[in-house]
């Protein structure tokens, strides 16, 4: 058997093969749902990335002779330095043929870089924070994932423990199924419905007429909710804005929900169709030999998707016993059954993060995904 190499990525060529990995790796995996390529071209340029306004990130490949069998992001991210310890760096991006040999020299090849900068710790998978896709997935290989949620085949978890890394933390995903009604559980009713007998308290969708105004106020309470969370960045306006830009295309204003008080922005929820329904129809690629083959399959696709993810939410500190989650999930649910929608992904949430798991077991969610994300070289976050 040849030897294992890994080298940086430097050049055109390089990109291009760490960019098509996955497709060689899992395109013969049905739940796989190829990348669109010229996304994560964009996603991997500096120029078009702002998340490397803050931070730098690695690329490597590993080779088996002429074979590239793995690749990995190494990521120095000093906002994570600042918040949790200052002594850990990420891996990102990981993809790897079943080939402990590769994945070993890949991660050596990471933790090298890292050191080189005196971070002596890996936590990951992050690509390239906890903003973005994060973890591996360690349970419920039974079907596609939703948009925005890894995948990867079952050995990825033994290569990542081969080579030294242990747990870190659990990443929940829960599957809602939608009521015949469309209305969410007594339990959760009660509580949105005490929360809007207070006039001081207003719930609407999204405006698309102010949606840059809508979305800094939805960044401001994302920063603020989440400023305590394991693993957590903050977002520069820089990443707010390219990701708001990037959302504006897929979201669906009735499925993003913003609670007032006091006619102040103080809590929302976001959901978005799982456009991974669509995409899989396009297989990595919106044109062929320049005819927008992809796009048709795309767009014929949209409207076969029954599945919606709520991907994030958030309470301002101060606000967070006025039972405002049960009335942005309740009216949320409601918006997503009056577009045809006959589930809900609310993914992912912290192992122990007890209160929002609580309330998506109350809306009635059913624990079917596990991600996990790896340490090595010990040592918790603060």
């Amino acid at each position: 058997m040849n030897a294992v190499t890994v080298t940086p990525v430097e050049d055109r060529a390089a990109t291009t093969a760490f960019v098509r990995l996955p497709y060689a790796l899992h395109r013969d995996d049905p739940y796989w749902v190829a990348p669109l390529e010229r996304e994560m071209r964009a996603f991997l340029d500096p120029r078009r990335n702002p998340f490397f306004d803050t931070a730098e990130a690695r690329l490597f490949l590993a080779r088996r002779g002429r074979r590239t069998v793995g690749r990995i992001a190494a990521v120095a991210d000093p906002r994570f330095q600042e918040r949790h310890d200052f002594r850990c760096g990420h891996f990102g991006l990981f993809e790897c043929a079943d080939d402990l040999e590769a994945a070993g020299a890949l991660f050596d090849a990471a933790a090298a870089w890292l050191a080189g900068r005196g971070l002596t710790r890996m936590l990951g998978p992050l690509s390239f924070s906890v903003n973005d896709e994060c973890g591996v997935l360690v349970d419920g290989f039974d079907g596609p994932p939703s948009v925005g949620i890894p995948y990867n085949p079952p050995y990825y978890a033994d290569l990542l423990t081969g080579c030294g890394f242990g747990k870190a933390k659990d990443l929940l995903s829960w599957l809602v199924p939608m009521p015949p009604d469309g209305e969410p559980p007594a339990a959760i009713a009660r509580v949105a419905a005490r929360t809007l007998a207070d006039p001081a308290v207003r719930v609407r969708p999204l405006d698309r007429d102010r949606y840059e105004d809508d979305m800094a106020a939805i960044k401001d309470i994302y920063n603020d909710a989440w400023a305590e969370n394991y693993a957590s960045v903050p977002l520069t306006d820089a990443e707010f804005l390219h990701m708001a830009a990037q959302l504006k295309s897929v979201v669906h204003p009735e499925l993003v929900r913003i609670a007032e008080v006091d006619g102040e922005p103080a809590a929302f929820t976001l959901w978005v169709p799982d456009v991974n329904q669509a995409l899989r129809a396009a297989r990595g690629r919106l044109t062929t030999w320049g005819l927008p083959i992809g796009m048709l399959r795309i767009s014929r696709a949209m409207g076969r998707i029954t599945r919606v993810r709520g991907g994030t939410s958030g309470v301002r500190k101060e606000h967070r016993s006025r039972g405002l989650v049960a009335v942005l999930l309740a009216d949320a649910q409601r918006a997503a059954f009056r577009l045809g929608y006959t589930e809900t992904d609310l993914s992912w949430i912290l192992e122990d993060n007890r209160g929002s798991n609580r309330h998506a077991q109350a809306m009635g969610g059913v624990h079917f995904r596990t991600h996990r994300l790896y340490e090595r070289d010990g040592g918790g976050l603060r």
